[in-house]
């Protein structure tokens, strides 16, 4: 039996195809399995609650960093005593127990983060409670890792009631490795500043890439904290998005207002439009992170290359083109 020339170009495309998304499968299921982590998890919420007179001084010795040089040990004695301390120790431990899991989910996290940069060393990991810091949830310092435990009790807690919905989702202890994930990010990132609308966004979105690269078990809805309604409702409108900045002259403007429309957290986007409600917040971020994707796509660099490239030759050649 033979093979006619249309048969065979067939079999030909389709084997290309089939070679396309085994290649495509195996990048994005990297097995970091067998790189080694040395990971170092002290409990100092734990320790600090035990303390009392006679162990503080010990305690300070240990951790100098969490102790300002002008608070006496009666202060420090009671603030551990505080009723809200004491609450918030106990919700702590309720929560989060041995912190076994959250450990391993950093295990994974740090050798994602060290396929993609070898000489990364994995922080000392160091929980606590600061007294619901939300400011301050994850503190990354080179060899620190802080995480204030009592700001991931879940975001229903009566301690969060103050704060808008889009912002409890992140009291959530799911959030921890996404946290310290983006701190690291922003440290492999050139802390530079940047003047244009366009080249803040991809700047953003270069962050979102590399978080995504970290912790690929998130879908890239996760990796924005968008709900899934919200993501729909950006692909639905990527092309409007991209039509709107353009004609408003806004990829190459100075505007600051532009950061506090597009960027920064907040429930919508405000666009000014009827439909804003529907959109997510940041929606700037997610279309840099779809210019950064794209020049991903089109390009051969690895993520420390891409990383170091500046948001406006990624721009010229990512050869993104909105979905319509």
């Amino acid at each position: 039996m033979t093979i006619s020339g249309f048969n065979l170009k067939y079999i030909l495309i389709l084997f290309v195809l089939a070679s396309f998304f085994a290649c495509k499968k195996e990048k994005d299921s990297i097995d970091v399995s067998r790189i080694p982590i040395a990971l170092k998890l002290q409990r100092f919420d734990r320790e600090f609650h035990d303390t009392n007179r006679h162990t503080i001084k010990d305690l300070q010795m240990k951790y100098p960093y969490l102790f300002p040089g002008d608070v006496s040990d009666s202060l420090w004695l009671e603030k551990k005593n505080d009723s809200l301390m004491q609450m918030l120790y106990k919700e702590t431990q309720d929560v989060f127990g041995s912190f076994e899991k959250e450990k391993n989910q950093l295990k994974d996290l740090f050798r994602h983060v060290t396929y993609y940069y070898p000489n990364f060393k994995a922080p000392q990991i160091i929980t606590l409670i600061s007294g619901l810091d939300m400011d301050n949830q994850v503190i990354y310092a080179d060899s620190l890792l802080l995480i204030s435990l009592d700001t991931y009790l879940g975001k229903d807690k009566k301690y969060y009631g103050n704060y808008p919905e889009y912002l409890r989702d992140n009291f959530e202890k799911t959030h921890i490795a996404h946290h310290v994930a983006t701190a690291i990010a922003y440290e492999v990132s050139p802390h530079l500043s940047y003047r244009l609308f366009i080249e803040r966004m991809i700047a953003s979105g270069k962050l979102k890439y590399a978080l995504h690269q970290f912790l690929p078990k998130k879908s890239e809805a996760e990796i924005m904290g968008y709900m899934q309604k919200k993501m729909d409702w950006a692909f639905d409108n990527e092309e409007m998005i991209w039509k709107f900045f353009i004609e408003k002259e806004y990829l190459y403007s100075t505007d600051k207002e532009l950061q506090r429309r597009f960027i920064d957290p907040a429930p919508f986007s405000k666009f000014y439009l009827v439909s804003d409600n529907e959109s997510p917040g940041q929606i700037g971020i997610w279309v840099g992170y779809r210019i950064v994707k794209a020049y991903m796509d089109n390009n051969r660099l690895s993520l420390q290359e891409m990383m170091a490239t500046p948001p406006t030759v990624i721009f010229k050649n990512s050869k993104y083109k909105p979905r319509r």
